[in-house]
């Protein structure tokens, strides 16, 4: 029960390049490509007699992996549409084959592996929604953006009134084909009331400032880059000032008590520091992007990454029990009642 697993989607740099860093180290890591499950004999699972369920994967490389010999499993990109390669395009094809691959993936892990996640699948569902992390964000303490979701016309124009024009929409959860910006909301917006209709989205006052700041909080430890940029959404251009910043131990204290609270080993937080030094929470992404800050930082975000993974490992086999085995840690299937921040 020594070795790691990434759940991700094939040719993620990410999980390459952690799997690459931790068997530098000697250690064996695995990786599962999410996506490729389809025709590919990747998933085997059995249970019967109140016996231990057993689950077996085909990782990238072709070597059957039993899910016994797995210490910690990083579950980085386990919801994935299936890479059909010349397959039936039918749309009840595609529906079957990818909501059964997926459901087979999570529910065979779930029942089967007995170590550490980062983080659990279904801490990572639950706190996947924004509504979620805006709730547990301000019960901790922090300041966060006026919100109003909603898909009535007449909200949204109240809301926009009372900011004077300063409000900013983005999407609930997203799609994902197109990454979709947040936006200043226009007057003409407000006029396009069917659109508004279609489904909800997020609506926010606008905080003011330049400083964006991106945090990594790997367990314990927070690393983060600070982005100036005049742009509301920093993202379409990184051709801006980016550098390390410092993480206060206050700050990494708050961060670590939102995480607990939605139940998060790890998370990608994005927050705004106003012109009064005032830190705004903004959302978390529970498996986000951190390597583009170590190209353009040199923080070593991968070793700091693989850092955590290690210790992790290592307290997972310091706690094993006198008899040589592990106490069960299955994530276990419960309602989601039990994360509610409020």
């Amino acid at each position: 029960m020594n070795e790691f697993l990434i759940v991700t989607v094939a040719d993620d740099l990410h999980g390459l390049s952690v799997q690459a860093s931790l068997r530098r180290r000697k250690f064996e890591c695995h990786i599962l490509e999410s996506d490729k499950l389809m025709g590919n004999e990747a998933l085997t699972f059995s249970i019967c007699d109140g016996q231990p369920a057993i689950t077996k994967i085909r990782s990238s490389d072709g070597r059957i992996v039993d899910a016994s010999s797995i210490g910690v499993i990083w579950w980085r990109r386990p919801k994935a549409l299936q890479q059909l390669d010349g397959w039936s395009r039918e749309p009840d094809h595609l529906g079957l084959i990818n909501n059964d691959c997926t459901t087979t993936l999570i529910g065979s892990l779930q029942n089967s592996f007995l170590g550490k996640w980062i983080s659990s699948p279904r801490a990572t569902e639950f706190s996947s929604n924004k509504l979620n992390q805006l709730a547990a964000a301000s019960r901790c303490g922090f300041r966060i953006p006026e919100t109003l979701v909603t898909q009535v016309p007449a909200e949204v124009r109240s809301f926009y009134q009372r900011h004077a024009g300063r409000v900013i929409v983005k999407p609930v959860a997203g799609t994902p084909g197109p990454l979709l910006f947040t936006q200043f909301v226009q007057e003409a917006h407000l006029e396009a009331t069917e659109s508004i209709r279609v489904c909800p989205a997020i609506y926010q006052e606008f905080i003011p400032g330049t400083r964006h700041i991106r945090l990594n909080c790997f367990g314990e430890h927070s690393y983060a880059g600070l982005i100036e940029s005049e742009a509301l959404d920093w993202r379409p251009n990184l051709k801006v000032p980016i550098m390390r910043w410092g993480v206060p131990n206050s700050l990494h204290v708050r961060i670590r008590q939102v995480l607990d609270l939605l139940g998060l080993d790890m998370g990608i937080i994005d927050l705004k520091e106003m012109p009064s030094g005032e830190i705004v929470w903004l959302e978390v992404n529970p498996q986000g992007q951190f390597l583009f800050l170590e190209g353009l930082t040199g923080e070593p975000l991968t070793e700091h990454f693989s850092d955590y993974l290690i210790a992790e490992m290592d307290r997972l086999l310091g706690n094993s029990r006198a008899d040589g085995t592990n106490a069960p840690q299955r994530d276990e299937i419960v309602s989601s009642e039990s994360l509610r921040p409020y």
